[in-house]
């Protein structure tokens, strides 16, 4: 069995839930997950930022619209008056719901319900849809199997076991229907995975059932060898090593979310990237298979802060980096980047929230200067240290470009260089024309 995930890009109108059924009608028996239609969720949103602010008038104001816009999908989606009718009445109930949390206190936990209904939406109306066009479909409620522990974190134990009774109950089905993001907690609440949550889920449930392959389809084809918005003449990566996807994705490659590759990395299923513009196109394959003295792919990571820390004092100081870096994490801020001397040590953080505080407690321990808008090119491939040259073509590169830290040896699979935001584009095509041609 197989697993498909659609993302929100690929199901974002009516004609492309209708591509999308045809597809999924194809072949083999499967799990299809389903992100919310492209832009929900972040009109889900702004509808809870205005119930934090009090103001229900503009919550309802976009609930309307949004309302509205999803009726309009009806007429295009659905062949027959049933079909139509029991539609229309599924997105009023929905819309109907969401006004409830317009008029009594509104907290986290209501901001998670109302999310959580992007997913509901469209795999309600995917699984009307393919109902239509008499598929042998059943829905298997995301909220009734997935599950995370106190510490937030999946609960594969609990997938498993609840996945597969749902799956035992419903033996005869080809196609299994289901949402991506959302899910419970450890107390029962409803809940979510985060940004990206859904290839999570797709990948989560391909390890509860050892699927044979983890697809994952978008609007583009598979991953890029370096970003074709800043660079020409990009190529497709037609095979990737676990490790190395999750270093682009986790750099700047948006199409696949980096968390997602633990679970089909451990238990050895193979992640494909495909296009539903171009379904037949070979896309990405994601395996533990590694292809030897090749570099892969080149790409960026932006919105990066350098924070040096200057100690005479750090000579042979017993405890220097420990206390470092516990600022860093009493502030719950993750660290990207580090680069230690005798007397100092960079860092490099994307999340700004507490800067203030974190320099402040740093200026404790020596002299500390700041970097702001900086960009982290990370190149990705076999860098083993033992292949020869490998380190210097990447170094050379970037010969004209001025280069604030490099991070090399923390694993087998990237070298990364931190530069001035304003020379991303210059060195992403000098690493690309060195690199690949």
């Amino acid at each position: 069995m197989r697993v498909l995930k659609f993302g929100g890009s690929s199901i974002g109108s009516a004609s492309k839930l209708k591509d999308v059924a045809a597809l999924i009608q194809k072949g083999e028996k499967k799990i299809v997950v389903l992100s919310a239609l492209s832009g929900m969720t972040n009109t889900l949103v702004d509808i809870a930022d205005y119930l934090y602010k009090k103001n229900s008038d503009g919550a309802n104001e976009i609930i309307n619209q949004l309302e509205i816009q999803y009726l309009n999908h009806v007429s295009e989606l659905y062949s027959t008056e049933e079909y139509k009718l029991q539609a229309q009445d599924l997105l009023k109930e929905h819309f109907k719901y969401i006004r409830t949390f317009t008029k009594d206190l509104f907290t986290l936990f209501e901001e998670k319900v109302i999310l959580a209904q992007g997913e509901l939406i469209s795999s309600s109306l995917m699984q009307l849809l393919l109902a239509e066009q008499k598929a042998n479909i059943v829905l298997i409620p995301a909220l009734d199997f997935m599950r995370t522990d106190k510490n937030s974190e999946p609960d594969p134990v609990y997938i498993r076991e609840k996945l597969h009774k749902l799956l035992d109950a419903n033996p005869d089905a080809n196609i299994y229907i289901t949402q991506g993001y959302i899910c419970r907690n450890a107390y029962g609440e409803i809940d979510n995975l985060g940004r990206g949550g859904s290839d999570l889920t797709a990948s989560l449930i391909g390890a509860a059932i050892q699927a044979e392959e983890i697809q994952i389809w978008t609007d583009i084809d598979g991953m890029q060898n370096n970003d074709p918005r800043y660079v020409e003449q990009t190529s497709l990566i037609r095979r990737l090593q676990f490790e190395e996807a999750a270093e682009l994705s986790y750099f700047g490659a948006k199409i696949l979310h980096p968390m997602c590759i633990l679970p089909a990395k451990l238990n050895n299923i193979p992640v494909h990237l495909l296009n539903t513009l171009y379904p037949d196109a070979p896309g990405t394959l994601i395996s533990n298979q590694m292809e030897k003295e090749r570099i892969k792919a080149v790409a960026a990571k932006d919105e990066i802060t350098a924070i040096r820390i200057k100690s005479g004092r750090m000579l042979l100081a017993h405890g220097f980096l420990r206390k470092v870096f516990e600022i860093f994490e009493n502030y719950r801020t993750a660290i990207d980047m580090v680069a230690t001397s005798e007397v100092g040590v960079s860092v490099t953080i994307d999340k700004t929230k507490h800067l203030t505080e974190i320099v402040d407690d740093l200026k404790k321990y020596g002299t500390v200067t700041v970097d702001c808008d900086m960009t982290i090119i990370c190149v990705v491939g076999d860098l083993d240290w033992s292949n020869l040259g490998f380190e210097s073509r990447a170094v050379n590169a970037l010969k004209d470009i001025p280069v604030r830290m490099i991070s090399y040896g923390g694993s087998n699979y990237n070298i990364s260089f931190l530069v001035n935001s304003k020379d991303k584009k210059r060195a992403l095509q000098a690493l690309s024309d060195n690199l690949f041609k």
